[in-house]
């Protein structure tokens, strides 16, 4: 099967993107993993997938898939290059585009030519959602990591993210930490783990160690996730700007009630087929 893709990216989080609109599709975890590997394939953080919606309220169904091969609930840089990828195809026309997730219904806003809002929906964060080994909710989590008593914060914005705040992110041991949270008991389904540093109250840096991935250069859920907890520590303001290792994006959370927005750039890098 030769498969034509767009491969893109959001401020250094790169994606393949496939249209399963006009091309007939049934990919398996082994052309993922072909697709998403950076020497034998195209190489990407993730692959997305456009499909027909499910249901009459949405415009699409929008796949993500981790370069192992297992379907991610929810990425927001995937979705702001999704958003451009289906206009571009002209797939649709909409500047506002509601797509479906595995984690729910999405919002995408076309902004300019390069910039598009997200509308992350509300953050969860009873722990039994997440989901996260705890009895209660709590400001702060504990979790033993090797002997180690890390402070964390525990929020979904449609996938699970841990989220510790850290005096420099140059120096914050992510390569180390990073994997051993992810894969911590107490988070099930595993976990992406941001580590954060707070410049001022509008601003703060950010790396993340993606589940499945690795560190990326930027990850929007993860930026959301920080902003968050954040928040609810008094820490941050209602806007805040994020500078993650790619580039910046913009967070917009009033508080508890309310959705998470998102904005940042999307650019095309090429396009290509793959025979699979």
């Amino acid at each position: 099967m030769l498969l034509k893709f767009t491969k893109m990216h959001g401020i250094g989080n790169d994606f393949v993107v496939i249209d399963g609109v006009t091309q007939r599709l049934q990919l398996k975890p082994r052309d993922i993993m072909k697709i998403a590997d950076r020497r034998l394939g195209v190489g990407c953080d993730q692959v997305l997938l456009a499909e027909p919606p499910g249901r009459p309220d949405v415009d699409f169904f929008y796949r993500i898939y981790n370069p192992d091969g297992s379907e991610a609930e929810q990425c927001g840089n995937g979705a702001r290059c999704f958003a451009r990828f289906v206009r571009q195809r002209r797939l649709t026309q909409k500047r506002v585009i509601r797509v479906e997730t595995l984690s729910g219904i999405s919002e995408l806003r076309i902004v300019d030519r390069h910039q598009v809002e997200v509308d992350m929906g509300q953050p969860t964060l009873d722990p039994g959602s997440i989901p996260l080994h705890r009895p209660q909710r709590e400001q702060e989590y504990w979790l033993n990591v090797q002997g180690e008593e890390l402070s964390i914060g525990a929020v979904s914005m449609g996938n699970p993210h841990a989220v510790l705040r850290v005096t420099d992110t140059d120096t914050c041991r992510i390569e180390q930490l990073g994997p051993l949270i992810e894969h911590h008991v107490d988070f099930p389904h595993r976990c992406n783990v941001g580590f954060m540093q707070i410049v001022e109250r509008n601003e703060i840096r950010l790396r993340v160690h993606e589940r499945s991935a690795g560190e990326t250069l930027a990850c929007g859920s993860g930026a959301c996730a920080a902003v968050v907890y954040g928040r609810l520590r008094g820490w941050l303001d209602e806007q805040v700007t994020v500078q993650l290792p790619g580039g910046k994006l913009h967070i917009a959370w009033p508080g508890e009630g309310h959705t998470v927005r998102m904005t940042g750039p999307t650019a095309v890098v090429f396009e290509g087929s793959i025979r699979l």
